[in-house]
């Protein structure tokens, strides 16, 4: 039986590597020859000539799509796009600069079919290549995340993996405003399996995540799939009002039995400053998930297309 892969490709400033990408896919459909196929690229709002080869493409080869953003919606928005527009009964998710290795899909889309698995994932059992901090800083996210969070996410896991069209529909039924595509996959459950390689550079072109970015999209990750930093400001809050009360008890036993008042003003302020701070902590982790509300209470689009081929 012929089955269709739809092959989703977020693209921003990719104009390097796209054509690349291109062609060591097509290498790989030609022991996929059972196998129907179509690319959805997603133009993220691109300042560089990533349109137009996208453009050219399409005008060579009738299976290459694209939708062409008004702006820069970020990747969650354009891999959701991709989702949503795909038509095949296989679906497959990868990034432009080939860190996802094509050489996988042939066992990913066996392992799919076979009707074992609904999900074959990839992760990356190494960072070479990455910076010491920022590798540390990805293996404490996910320690951190699978301690607080009842959604259990993989180390090192990927987006790039080949899903069922079940899985896929399941997924778009959460058209959540505020995204974490990684918890998303997971929270929906289905039967995941993992295959491991090691790191792959860039194969061109330069990464557009910051490593500030990564922190954001990392503190959106615990925002969205775990309530554990409200029950932390909380028990901060009852913690601060049980030894702020204690702490005005021993101030009136000593004036009562001393008949003396406290010295140390500027033990005092200090005081005052560590609870304020300890007041504006709290009030900043309840504000960034009033944040996350208001975003969804406005029901505004995930993405805008501007041009879709």
């Amino acid at each position: 039986m012929s089955l269709k892969l739809s092959i989703i490709v977020p693209s921003y400033n990719e104009e390097e590597t796209i054509m690349l990408f291109y062609d060591a896919l097509e290498e790989v459909h030609k022991s996929l020859t059972d196998i129907e196929y179509e690319y959805w690229f997603i133009d993220d709002g691109s300042t560089d000539k990533t349109l137009e080869i996208l453009n050219n493409l399409h005008n060579i080869d009738e299976h290459v799509h694209y939708i062409s953003f008004s702006r820069n919606f970020g990747k969650e928005a354009a891999l959701y796009a991709g989702l949503e527009n795909a038509t095949g009964d296989l679906i497959t998710v990868m990034d432009a600069d080939l860190q996802d290795p094509p050489t996988l899909l042939p066992e990913m889309i066996a392992g799919v079919r076979s009707g074992e698995w609904d999900s074959i994932g990839t992760r990356r059992i190494s960072r070479d290549g990455e910076s010491k901090i920022r590798s540390l800083f990805a293996k404490t996210f996910y320690w951190l995340i699978n301690k607080i969070s009842s959604v259990e996410m993989v180390d090192g896991a990927r987006d790039f993996r080949v899903m069922s069209r079940q899985m896929v529909t399941a997924v778009l039924a959460m058209p959540e405003y505020n995204r974490f595509s990684k918890g998303i996959f997971s929270w929906v459950g289905f039967r995941t399996k993992y295959l491991e390689y090691k790191n792959i550079e860039r194969v061109a072109g330069n990464t557009s995540w910051s490593f500030w970015q990564l922190c954001k999209y990392a503190i959106e990750g615990i925002v969205t799939f775990s309530e554990i930093p409200l029950v932390i400001a909380s028990s901060l809050g009852a913690f601060m009002a049980i030894f702020s009360g204690l702490s005005l008890l021993v101030v009136v036993l000593r004036a009562l039995i001393n008949n003396t008042s406290v010295a140390g003003w500027p033990s005092m302020v200090a005081i005052f400053l560590f609870i304020g701070g300890i007041q504006l902590f709290v009030l900043g982790i309840i504000g960034r998930y009033i944040g996350n509300i208001y975003l969804e209470v406005k029901k505004r689009p995930i993405y805008l297309a501007k041009e879709r081929v």
